[in-house]
């Protein structure tokens, strides 16, 4: 999505006392929104499409 602005790790003690985290956490989780591209699931790896800001997150029938 291009947001740069937390880090790729921290741990519990970062978000427990980092305001300037938890303000840039609920920026992106709250007010960034995507329009187009795609979600990808960090288990499987599986990319679903996001367009006009609506994901796409059906599964294909060999998927079930």
């Amino acid at each position: 999505m291009g947001y740069a602005e937390l880090p790729n790790e921290f741990s519990d003690q970062t978000v427990v006392e980092s305001d300037e985290f938890l303000r840039k956490s609920h920026n992106a989780l709250l007010e960034v929104h995507l329009e187009e591209g795609a979600l990808v699931c960090p288990e499987a790896g599986r990319q679903f499409p996001v367009n006009k800001g609506i994901p796409n997150m059906l599964l294909h029938e060999d998927e079930v």
